[in-house]
């Protein structure tokens, strides 16, 4: 661990995984242990994300774990920093040391955050539950995004001879950004996750060339942006459309050099996942869904296909069963390369609630399973490897990729 302060009034050190591991000592430092710990709690009830989350406490030890809230801020005008703490009056706390010293700035998001509440207070006590975490005692709360799990698979499908699917999954997080296996589970918060699936096309093998570009391009670019402190909103979007244009440009530049590559190009559907939200950005007919239970139409297809076909199902023109067999349905009217000349993507922001399920799959997937299909697979709880299986079963006129993903 790294010793990041140590003072009369605490020790402060950032673990390897980036929490923030704090034991208090000096003059009433059992009142100022429990004065952090009580605020942190009451801040996190009431869905204050700029501020730490409490992760362990230890009366015994006077040591709390938090999350990460990013690097001390050197420079801010009086008037922001103000600001920055009357918004935190709106969730019912006073910070009693309201100064530049105890700001930080997220890069993961692009946020202003505040810290060490040891000195601080609740303005409405009568609406404090008081509770002070045993030790070990981690906070939960089923509206609170702390994790993800996913799983993905990939299948040539029972007439192809290559694969032309191509998928990704990585973390980004301030030292990088190390691939992910198949299967896995981590936690958000000191990092962000990256999921994208690519279904490439085009004569000889050029398909794979260019699906393959895709995701080389995402795992050399992103973590470069991320580490940049790109991360308000605005930010995340212009970094999607730039990554696209990369990506086109890069395969049109191939195309253009090779006779055997002319013309070749990719979808490309990819998912962003940081706390709390996540940014969809999409080319092409592979998609994005999402199942959320309770809701009355569970299962939600988050991205438009680029088909003409899709067009008239989502003007109400054409069934489902129309749009499945019409002779023009696997053509597209947006991909990256393909000789197109430009190519803008479809961004949007999705905010996560815990026990949501997101699948981003090729068309192989989607044409063996019909959205009542789907549906059922999703709501079942089914991973990558299922979803996959079950498509190339009824199918497996095409590749057939999945990422299927949960929050937690």
């Amino acid at each position: 661990m790294r010793e990041e302060k140590n003072t009369r009034r605490s020790m402060v050190h950032i673990g390897f995984d980036g929490r923030v591991h704090k034991v208090f000592r000096g003059p009433k430092a059992s009142e100022r242990f429990a004065t952090e710990v009580r605020v942190l709690n009451y801040l996190e009830e009431r869905g204050c994300d700029f501020v730490p989350r409490l992760l362990y406490s230890d009366p015994a030890e006077l040591k709390i774990v938090t999350t990460n809230c990013g690097s001390k801020v050197d420079l801010l005008s009086d008037s922001r920093t103000a600001k920055l703490f009357e918004e935190l009056e709106s969730y019912g706390v006073r910070h009693e040391d309201p100064f530049l010293r105890n700001v930080t700035y997220r890069a993961s998001d692009g946020r202003f955050c505040i810290i060490d509440f040891e000195f601080a207070t609740i303005l409405d006590e009568s609406n404090d539950a008081g509770v002070v975490c045993a030790a070990g005692a981690v906070p939960t709360g089923e509206t609170v995004v702390s994790g993800v799990e996913w799983s993905c698979r990939t299948d040539t499908g029972l007439f192809r001879s290559n694969n032309e699917d191509a998928f990704v999954a990585l973390s980004l997080n301030s030292e990088g950004a190390p691939l992910l296996g198949q299967e896995g589970k981590d936690s958000l918060g000191s990092s962000d996750f990256i999921f994208a699936v690519s279904d490439g096309m085009g004569g000889a093998r050029s398909g794979e060339f260019a699906s393959r570009i895709a995701v080389e391009r995402i795992t050399g670019l992103l973590p470069g942006y991320f580490r940049s402190g790109v991360g308000a909103e605005k930010g995340e979007r212009l970094v999607m459309n730039e990554l696209f244009e990369i990506i086109h440009a890069d395969i049109g530049l191939l195309g253009s050099s090779y006779p055997e590559c002319r013309g070749m190009g990719t979808t490309l559907s990819l998912c962003w996942v940081m706390p709390g939200r996540m940014l969809v950005a999409h080319v092409g007919d592979s998609r994005v869904y999402r199942w959320r239970g309770g809701e009355e139409n569970a299962l939600r297809q988050l991205t438009d296909d680029d088909t003409r076909v899709a067009a008239l199902l989502r003007a109400g023109k054409i069934s489902e069963y129309e749009a499945r067999n019409h002779p023009a349905r696997n053509m597209l009217s947006k991909a990256l390369g393909a000789g197109n000349q430009y190519v803008v993507p479809q961004v949007e922001t999705v905010e996560l609630e815990v026990g949501d399920r997101f699948l981003i799959c090729s068309d192989g997937v989607t044409d063996g399973i019909w959205e009542s299909g789907m549906m059922r697979l999703m709501s079942d709880g089914a991973n990558a490897a299922q979803i996959v299986e079950h498509a190339v079963a009824q199918s497996g006129r095409d590749n057939a990729t999945a990422i299927v993903f949960q929050i937690d």
